[in-house]
C-alpha cells in the first residue's frame, strides 16, 4: 500500500471513529431525555461541544438519519424524529416478537452468573421504581432487556432491535413523564428471571413477548389507543 493510501485508510478510520462517537452522544441523550421529539441539532455547536470536525458529526447525522432517529427538513436543518403513536403502537408489535425471540434463545445459553446479574438489575429497578426515580429506572430497563438480548447471541437479532428500541425512546420518555410509570412492569420483568432461571424457554418467550405488549397497553393509557384523533 503506498503512503497516500494509508494516508487516506487511516483518515477514514478516524472520520469512522469520530463519527462514532457523535452517534453514542447523541443516542444517550436521547435516553435521558435531554433530546426529544422535534428538537433541532446543530451541527457546528454539536462539533464544538465534542472537539470534532464537521465531517463525523455529518456523518453521524446521515447513520442516525437511516436508523429513523434524526430527519432532514427543509428550512429546518436536522431534528430528532417524532414518533407518533401509529408508529410506535407497530414499532411495540415487532418489538415483542423479537424480544420473545431473544428470551427463548437466551434459555439455551444462560447459566447461573448470568442470572444472578440479571436478578441484580430487576432489585435495582425496583428500588428506582418504589422512590419514583424514572430517570434512574429507564437506563435500568434498557441495561436489562440488553442482557437478555447479549445472552441470545445473534448478533442480527440485536442490530435490528437496537434501532426499533432507540426510536420507542423517542415516544416512551414521554409516557412515562405523563403517569405511565415502571411499577406495573416490576412483575413482569421479575417473572421473567424466574423463567430464564428455570430455562423454560416457551414461558420466556411467552412472558417477554406479552411484557413489551403490555408495555404498549401502558402506553395507551396515557395517550389513547392508535388511530385516535
Amino acid at each position: 500500500m503506498t503512503d497516500s493510501a494509508t494516508g487516506s485508510a487511516l483518515a477514514l478510520l478516524k472520520t469512522t471513529s469520530l463519527a462514532m462517537l457523535v452517534q453514542e452522544d447523541i443516542l444517550a441523550r436521547i435516553a435521558s431525555g435531554d433530546l426529544v421529539g422535534g428538537d433541532k441539532l446543530s451541527e457546528n455547536a454539536l462539533a464544538g461541544r465534542l472537539g470534532v470536525s464537521r465531517g463525523p458529526v455529518r456523518e453521524a447525522f446521515r447513520t442516525l438519519e437511516r436508523a429513523g432517529l434524526l430527519r432532514f427538513e427543509r428550512n429546518r436543518g436536522v431534528t430528532v424524529r417524532r414518533v407518533e403513536v401509529d408508529e410506535a403502537s407497530e414499532i411495540f408489535e415487532v418489538r415483542a416478537a423479537l424480544d420473545g425471540l431473544a428470551a427463548r434463545l437466551a434459555c439455551a445459553r444462560i447459566d447461573d452468573a448470568a442470572v444472578g446479574a440479571l436478578r441484580t438489575l430487576v432489585d435495582a429497578m425496583q428500588t428506582a421504581t418504589d422512590s419514583g426515580d424514572i430517570s434512574g429506572y429507564l437506563p435500568l430497563n434498557l441495561r436489562f432487556h440488553d442482557r437478555v438480548l447479549a445472552l441470545a447471541g445473534n448478533r442480527k437479532l440485536r442490530e435490528t432491535y437496537r434501532d426499533l428500541v432507540n426510536q420507542i425512546l423517542l415516544f416512551r420518555r414521554r409516557t412515562l413523564r405523563e403517569g405511565a410509570g415502571p411499577a406495573d412492569a416490576m412483575r413482569e420483568h421479575h417473572a421473567i428471571v424466574d423463567a430464564l432461571a428455570r430455562r423454560d424457554a416457551d414461558a420466556a418467550e411467552r412472558l417477554m413477548r406479552d411484557h413489551v405488549l403490555a408495555a404498549r397497553d401502558r402506553m395507551f393509557a396515557v395517550v389513547g389507543p392508535a388511530g385516535d384523533d
